[in-house]
């Protein structure tokens, strides 16, 4: 009986995944059926492992079980949540273009959120980014002033490649548009003139290279072009007139003051000469009574009055 009830159980097992275990022992992939039946109770899809594996050995990556692509770390990180295909894949694709990547460093940049094949896409094709982006801040160019007053309208493109070891933790998108924008208008800000921009816009993005804005990023930065450049309002030349205009009505102020102060002292003027003119009048007045008085006084006779003695 106990005979039968293996024999069942194995013709099952053989049933489900013989061809499975034949596929991997004929494409060198080295998947055991012990490993087929741990996989069964481990709930983990055994096809996927199985592909993945013939797969990586096709492809002539190492696939041994102490430092390669074993059965038991593929197993691993689909437990884990990882995307098994997508690693796989993107290893594959890193071998062909002879950039080091490791299952271990795959499976770590999988497992963080990042897509590890799109890493390996950009790395291959480098990725151009506009600066500033439309669809991210609404703006299609960045506006700076150059120290003759002459505001310049730039659109710049950022050509990256991802940097995978930089890949978990390094910033993102936004931080290079952001780096790369505010360098440039720097370098536009400290320009002498508008026109020597004009003349060389390669002189910004040197100036902007140098500057290592690509560190603790995910991404290296190729190269960093001038898409187009446009002249925009002469804010110097508004802004000196528009002083101009504020100095003359403060000039036209302090006269309108020193005026109405003029006026003042006249009309102060004014009002002493008739005081003056009162106090002659009252002054006058009291000569007729003074000699009045001395008449009655005997102290004038009117021989003396008359200039007789």
């Amino acid at each position: 009986m106990f005979c039968v009830f293996f024999g069942l159980i194995a013709t099952f097992f053989g049933l489900r995944y013989g061809k499975l275990w034949f596929q991997a022992w004929m494409s060198g992939a080295d998947v055991s059926i012990t490993s087929l039946l741990r996989m069964h109770f481990c709930k983990v899809h055994a096809s996927t492992i199985v592909t993945a594996k013939v797969m990586a050995a096709q492809a002539g990556l190492d696939i041994s079980p102490r430092s390669g692509i074993s059965t038991r770390r593929l197993e691993a990180h689909y437990l884990a949540g990882g995307n098994v295909m997508n690693i796989i894949n993107a290893i594959i694709a890193a071998h062909r273009a002879n950039i080091p990547l490791v299952f271990d460093q795959a499976a770590a940049i999988d497992l963080a959120g990042r897509d590890v094949l799109d890493a390996v896409r950009t790395s291959v094709y480098p990725k151009v980014i506009d600066c500033p982006d439309p669809k991210r801040s609404g703006k299609t160019t960045l506006s700076a002033i150059s120290m003759d007053g002459v505001e310049l309208r730039v659109r710049a493109r950022v050509t990256v490649r991802t940097n995978l070891e930089q890949l978990i933790g390094g910033a993102t998108e936004e931080t290079i548009i952001a780096r790369v924008g505010e360098s440039i208008i720097s370098s536009l800000g400290s320009s002498k003139s508008h026109s020597m921009v004009l003349e060389n816009p390669d002189l910004i993005t040197r100036a902007v290279l140098s500057r290592g804005l690509d560190a603790h990023t995910a991404f290296e930065i190729v190269s960093i072009d001038i898409a187009d450049i446009d002249v925009g309002e002469n804010i110097g030349a508004r802004l000196q007139a528009d002083q101009a205009e504020a100095d003359t009505r403060v000039a036209r102020a302090n006269a309108e003051r020193r005026r109405a102060e003029a006026v003042a002292v006249e009309q102060e003027n004014k009002a002493k000469v008739a005081e003056n003119r009162a106090r002659l009048v009252l002054s006058e007045s009291e000569v007729p009574q003074a000699m009045a008085e001395a008449f009655r006084g005997g102290r004038i006779t009117v021989g003396e009055s008359n200039g007789r003695i």
